[in-house]
């Protein structure tokens, strides 16, 4: 993502911005990202590279994996609005 491309200083990866190339920019990252941020920065040791590179991932997997129970939880609130109507929040008129 662009997030991982301005923290690993490989600002070709801000194409992901744009848009319709965002989406063909993430595969070319996926395939080439650990390549590229390896040139692009000074890595004290491949050990460090690997560490850092693999936090990257375990963030990714953390959002992902948050955004997936958040759009199954709106799924199920709106699938239950949708069947019971009477379900939805009643407004009272001010006296």
């Amino acid at each position: 993502s662009w997030i991982w491309a301005i923290g690993n200083s490989v600002w070709i990866g801000l194409l992901a911005l744009v848009p319709y190339v965002g989406f063909i920019m993430s595969i070319v990252l996926g395939i080439k990202g650990r390549e590229w941020a390896w040139q692009a920065k000074h890595w004290d040791s491949v050990e460090h590279f690997n560490k850092v590179q693999r936090n990257w991932s375990m963030a990714g997997l953390v959002i992902v994996g948050v955004s997936l129970i958040l759009v199954l939880l709106l799924t199920v609130l709106i699938v239950i609005t949708a069947v019971n109507p009477a379900a939805q929040i009643q407004q009272t008129p001010v006296q």
